[in-house]
């Protein structure tokens, strides 16, 4: 199982009072650390507003943020838990992801989601469709995304669905990764989410779930897949694990990451806030890590 980090932004807080120049300073700090380290990714959410309550302090945005981190940095992949598809067009989320990946060197990953902050939807203008609307949207919009990414320069792309279209769209360049970015569709929704992933993702990422979660939900993606005629060892499972589920430096933290490795998923990724203000943070992550069993980057 790999370990990704989620590099602090602000959403959770972990901001609240910074300035904006010495907060980015630091976020590009702890990319570089976790690199250092040996994670093998780091990831930012997206969003535009900070949880619980939107409060007025720094949430970086995530496409301009990864773009930069991806320019600072030469090994980690790099990826969202997850994009909220219903704030962007889609054929234009595949153009910027393509982008990324040039300028990462092909190191992106696409990670996409229905969405679900209420507060953020409406103080920005979409609204706050229906969940059976934003789900629905998010099946047009990986059709478009898949279009759009497959290999082969003069592949255009041309889709008609409810939500999103494209017609005869050129992108170019494509992808470094061949056949395409890989995509992590996020979710823990087992009829809608799930299917979606089956049909579509190289990668379900489950949020919040804890190890006999994932365990009981194993067998379930499996059947998403069979129902489809495609392999269930195709489809990568990971999680995102909540702060609260990897708190504490020590035997907890390595049982912890021990036990998730155990179910068999791919990978975790999950945030730190204190990282924000102290390298000691992932040093200590780092080498629970290690306890567990689990491998860092040489």
């Amino acid at each position: 199982m790999k370990v990704g980090v989620i590099v602090p932004q602000g959403w959770q807080g972990e901001y609240d009072g910074w300035d904006s120049v010495d907060a980015w300073r630091r976020t590009v700090a702890v990319a570089h650390q976790a690199e250092r380290l040996g994670f093998e990714s780091i990831w930012l959410f997206d969003h535009f507003h900070t949880i619980p309550r939107p409060t007025d302090e720094i949430t970086f945005e995530s496409f301009t943020a990864l773009s930069a981190l991806a320019g600072l940095t030469s090994r980690v992949r790099l990826g969202h838990v997850v994009i909220c598809t219903g704030f962007r067009n889609p054929a234009l989320t595949a153009k910027t992801i393509s982008t990324l990946d040039s300028i990462s060197g092909g190191r992106m990953e696409l990670g996409i989601g229905a969405g679900w902050k209420r507060d953020e939807w409406q103080a920005y203008g979409y609204g706050f469709p229906e969940t059976k609307v934003r789900l629905a949207t998010l099946a047009d919009h990986l059709e478009v995304i898949t279009r759009m990414l497959a290999p082969g320069k003069s592949e255009h792309a041309t889709y008609e669905g409810q939500h999103a279209h494209v017609r005869d769209a050129i992108n170019v360049p494509k992808p470094v990764q061949q056949p395409r970015v890989p995509i992590m569709v996020g979710g823990n929704g087992r009829n809608v989410t799930w299917r979606l992933a089956a049909r579509h993702a190289d990668e379900l990422n489950v949020d919040g779930m804890t190890p006999p979660d994932i365990a009981e939900a194993l067998p379930v993606i499996r059947e998403r897949c069979e129902e489809i005629g495609r392999d269930p060892a195709s489809l990568r499972v990971s999680a995102h694990v909540w702060t609260e589920h990897m708190t504490g430096a020590g035997q907890r933290r390595v049982d912890q990451l021990a036990a998730f490795a155990e179910t068999g998923i791919s990978r975790i990724m999950t945030i730190l806030r204190e990282s924000a203000r102290s390298d000691e943070t992932l040093e200590s992550f780092a080498a629970d890590v290690r306890s567990a069993g689990l491998e860092l980057a040489a």
